[in-house]
């Protein structure tokens, strides 16, 4: 922790977790906004499906390998200038999404928005465990994920009514203004977390040898599999909305936010109840009580999908309670990971994004599409990636 931590933030805890949480909300935005409009920007730019995905993939696997390096950077310049040079980038990205011409361009200024992303998401958890004891940082942490989720509610709603009455380019210039706004605010109120005496050196073999210590520490991976594999069987059902919300549910564009609705209730509730719970029972007993909740409404859902043709009286239920079990112990096995190097926090997050978004990369590119237009295939892919999760945390448990 910073030895004057509390004279960083002098304002309620609330505020703090505001800020951060609007950070973390660049990577959700950059997705959610644009998935209404993927039927216009195919048609404007005379793309294939294939190729609207990429741009999907492209701004994925982009953010998966810059996440390695945000953290790192983080501890040896600041938390402040990575974060504010991230804004600054994917403000700029946004503009060349919103003038691009071909879907070329448009994959090339998602992946840089997917470069800039990372940085909000990856140093804010930094942040909170610089400043707050264990207990604390989970409360934070919990708070972010809450404030957090109202981001992805509203996205698609501004998204799909961007798209029907101005166009696709709209949604893309909205972004830049989120980045200008947010910019902003990071430089008048964002605090620099990180005291000059805990920052590493930028030098390259101690870099390669923490990342070398990090990836090859079993409890680590196994953190880190934990708390990013099973996000994508929530993710899943996002990257596949325009097919699973139109096709088999038969909604259109600007009801999308059904969906997301339902989605975000789940994990501001789990993470409400994460925060409650924090402090008064074991984090293990808690990070059990999420996996627990999963695993039914998985199997609960691949059932239900067998059994009867998809709904939309039923069917967007079990994604949120699936987001409930998820964001009732992310924030505590996210904590774990940091607190296992508290001299490179930086780099623990960095690692941890990089593991979740690798995954999301190839969920995004190669199941995703294999999946989407079966209902049941959704579900059981779901149950599969909740499994990893679940399989990781249990020979953590008996390692």
């Amino acid at each position: 922790m910073h030895p004057h931590a509390d004279q960083l933030w002098k304002g309620p805890r609330w505020t703090l977790s505001v800020l951060l949480a609007a950070l973390g909300m660049l990577g959700p935005f950059a997705i959610d906004t644009y998935l209404p409009a993927f039927a216009g920007i195919a048609a404007d730019l005379n793309a294939t499906p294939l190729q609207i995905q990429q741009t999907l993939s492209a701004y994925l696997f982009a953010f998966a390998f810059m996440s390695l390096f945000h953290g790192s950077l983080s501890d040896s310049l600041g938390r402040r200038p990575v974060v504010l040079t991230g804004i600054a980038v994917f403000t700029l990205a946004s503009v060349g999404c919103a003038l691009s011409t071909s879907i070329g361009q448009l994959v090339f200024f998602r992946a840089l928005q997917g470069l800039s992303t990372g940085a909000g998401i990856v140093v804010s958890r930094a942040v909170i465990r610089d400043i707050y004891p264990p207990a604390d940082a989970q409360r934070v942490m919990s708070q972010v994920t809450l404030f957090f989720g109202v981001a992805p509610a509203i996205a698609p709603i501004v998204g799909g009514f961007l798209f029907v009455h101005i166009g696709w380019h709209a949604v893309f210039w909205f972004l830049a203004g989120v980045g200008v706004v947010l910019g902003l605010a990071n430089w008048f109120l964002l605090p620099e977390t990180l005291h000059a005496s805990q920052r590493q050196p930028f030098a390259f073999k101690p870099l390669m040898r923490g990342y070398v210590q990090m990836g090859s520490s079993g409890r680590f991976l196994l953190l880190a599999l934990a708390s990013g594999v099973p996000f994508n069987g929530m993710f899943l059902y996002v990257l596949s909305a325009p097919t699973f919300l139109g096709e088999h549910l038969h909604l259109a564009p600007t009801q999308f936010f059904w969906f997301f609705v339902c989605t975000i209730s789940g994990i501001m509730g789990g993470a409400f109840i994460s925060g409650r719970l924090a402090g008064r029972i074991a984090p293990e007993r808690q990070i059990r009580l999420g996996f627990t909740v999963m695993l039914v409404v998985s199997v609960g859902n691949l059932i239900a999908n067998v059994l009867f043709v998809p709904h939309v009286g039923w069917a967007l239920f079990p994604i949120g309670l699936y987001a409930l079990g998820w964001a009732l112990m992310t924030p505590v096995v996210t904590l774990m990971v940091l607190d296992l190097y508290p001299e490179r926090r930086g780099m623990a997050a960095s690692m941890q994004a990089f593991i979740g978004a690798a995954s999301n990369g190839f969920v995004a590119g190669v199941i995703s599409p294999l999946v989407m237009h079966n209902a049941v295939s959704l579900a059981t892919a779901c149950l599969l990636m909740m499994l990893v999760g679940l399989f990781a945390w249990g020979w953590l448990q008996r390692r």
